[in-house]
């Protein structure tokens, strides 16, 4: 049997694409491989991520405390990668999170910061350890 191992892709349903998950995935990494009216494609390292304005979308308010995914964590490179990433952050639309916590929310022993758009999508960018 053929291993099955690791994501393939991601779909997230937004109400406008807007600009700030393109920021953001550009920022980590990710190239923009297609894009049509309503919606883009973004791939790094064999999976990819597509975001889209789908026709049947129910409610156009997301909330991230409901049943379902509550954020999506991301490699963020270096801690200084990620510093620098969490201070550009709110210029592309970004909300930082947990800023009195910043960078050990998730503990002492990880390093990471979290962030949210408009819509109340959060992203968590995870710095690698030595």
């Amino acid at each position: 049997m053929t291993a099955r191992r690791g994501l393939h892709h991601v779909e997230i349903w937004v109400a406008e694409l807007g600009t700030s998950w393109s920021w953001m995935l550009a920022r980590l990494g990710f190239s923009l491989s297609a894009a049509w009216d309503g919606g883009q494609t973004w791939d790094a390292g064999g999976a990819y991520i597509t975001l889209t304005t789908s026709p049947t979308l129910t409610d156009a308010a997301h909330d991230r405390r409901r049943a379902g995914v509550n954020h999506l964590a991301f490699r963020g490179g270096s801690p200084a990668d990620v510093d620098a990433l969490m201070q550009a952050a709110p210029a592309h639309g970004w909300a930082p999170l947990y800023d009195d916590r910043y960078p050990h929310a998730g503990g002492p022993d990880h390093y990471a910061g979290w962030v949210e758009n408009a819509e109340g999508f959060k992203v968590e960018i995870v710095a690698e350890t030595a």
